[in-house]
């Protein structure tokens, strides 16, 4: 969930992504990775192409993450540890 008026510098450092973040996320088979947001509730959704048997939910223990987390963590809500607030959705269709 981000923050009422955080759009513009959500967006921002993700156009300016952390190479080093980006390479990270690709080495798991993460392709394909956008995020939406729902601006009448401030819900972000992310979608990934898989291409392994890890996905970028994964790889939180490392400290490229961690740093983004705490990077992020003023703009969206989030757990102690700085990580992202959640919530699994249910695949309810699914056309290849």
């Amino acid at each position: 969930m981000l923050k009422p008026g955080c759009k513009d510098e959500y967006k921002k450092r993700h156009d300016e992504i952390w190479p080093e973040l980006a390479e990270l996320i690709r080495s798991t088979g993460v392709s394909d990775y956008s995020i939406f947001l729902d601006e009448s509730t401030n819900t972000l959704f992310a979608v990934q192409k898989q291409g392994g048997e890890k996905s970028s939910q994964d790889i939180g223990n490392n400290p490229v993450v961690r740093k983004w987390w705490a990077y992020m963590a003023d703009l969206m809500e989030t757990h102690p540890d700085n990580s992202p607030v959640c919530v699994p959705l249910e695949e309810v269709f699914y056309l290849a």
